[in-house]
């Protein structure tokens, strides 16, 4: 499963773009997007999702829900 950004909250700041390990996250169009073919969670390299860490606006970067 991969994180993904709730765009009516997003402040289009930037800082979850750089903060990212596996370069998932680019600005398209009006907001920043969670490439979910690279997203890793963060696992294996840190505790917690970064995104979500460095982001100002709490419950913005969250899991993204599961494919049916």
């Amino acid at each position: 499963m991969a994180f993904r950004i709730i765009a009516s909250q997003c402040t289009q700041c930037g800082a979850c773009e750089f903060e990212c390990p596996s370069d998932a996250i680019d600005f398209k169009g009006e907001t920043y997007v969670i490439d979910p073919d690279k997203c890793t969670e963060c696992k294996k390299t840190f505790e917690t999702q970064q995104c979500a860490e460095v982001c100002p606006v709490p419950k913005t970067c969250v899991p993204a829900a599961p494919s049916i």
